[in-house]
């Protein structure tokens, strides 16, 4: 993809954020669910890792490349016309300047970047550590004079547990970090069937949050009461359609 168009693309996505209602990227992974969700009128899409890999047979949590990732997602953002942020997960033990250099080579619009570093055990980045690679993809983006939208989650409510809300103050703390880093979004997982959460996250953060949603367990009317700025449905779309065909397959046993 031209670098103009992609420079057009991502400076698109950064001005969709902020409005009065939640900003909702459906979560695709190849070309024809890509286009059957910009057809369907989103204004931006995102590429969500989990599903990608099942339509690749590939495993999720880093069981790819950062070089077959980045071959996987340039014919799916080619086929739309509408902005599309990428699941990078850690990053495939890239630095900030490699990983970006390659999302926008392959002319993505966005990137989500997680602090659980799979290819290392599963751990848990530091706040500190997440912060600067947060930090070096926000310079490089800025360096390559591309408005790229940094989505920058964190995993910790997922490590916690049942014990979610314990994990409150420090999730808080880290997406401050990355706020304070460059993150133009936060992505705090697994808190989207609890309100409370939702809401403490939401008016301690200066930026949209990202919220997972199920297109059919969740309601976008209740995550705008929320404060929720932007929406993914990360793997829960390609479960929900999946749900669907095993009906229809089944009336043909």
């Amino acid at each position: 993809m031209a670098h103009d168009e992609t420079i057009r693309r991502a400076q698109r996505l950064k001005d969709l954020h902020g409005g009065e209602r939640p900003l909702v990227l459906p979560t695709v992974w190849d070309a024809w669910s890509a286009r059957l969700a910009a057809d369907a009128g989103f204004s931006a899409l995102t590429i969500g890792s989990h599903p990608l890999a099942e339509s690749r047979g590939a495993e999720d949590h880093e069981g790819q490349t950062l070089d077959e990732v980045l071959t996987a997602v340039r014919p799916i953002i080619a086929a739309v016309d509408v902005p599309v942020s990428v699941d990078l997960e850690a990053g495939y033990g890239a630095d900030p300047a490699e990983l970006m250099a390659g999302l926008i080579e392959a002319g993505g619009a966005g990137l989500n970047i997680e602090d659980t570093v799979h290819s290392e055990g599963g751990r848990l980045r530091t706040t500190e550590e997440h912060a600067a690679y947060v930090g070096g993809l926000r310079a490089a983006a800025d360096d390559a004079s591309v408005p790229i939208v940094v989505n920058g989650r964190t995993d910790l409510f997922a490590h916690a547990g049942e014990d979610r809300a314990g994990a409150l103050d420090e999730a808080i703390a880290r997406l401050q970090a990355l706020v304070a880093a460059g993150a133009d979004t936060v992505y705090p997982v697994r808190i989207q069937d609890d309100d409370d959460l939702i809401a403490a996250v939401v008016g301690a953060l200066s930026v949209p949050v990202n919220i997972t949603a199920h297109p059919e367990k969740h309601t976008l009317e209740r995550l705008r009461g929320l404060g929720v700025g932007r929406v993914t449905y990360g793997p829960l779309l390609q479960a929900a359609l999946a749900d669907h065909t095993r009906e229809l397959l089944a009336r043909w046993r």
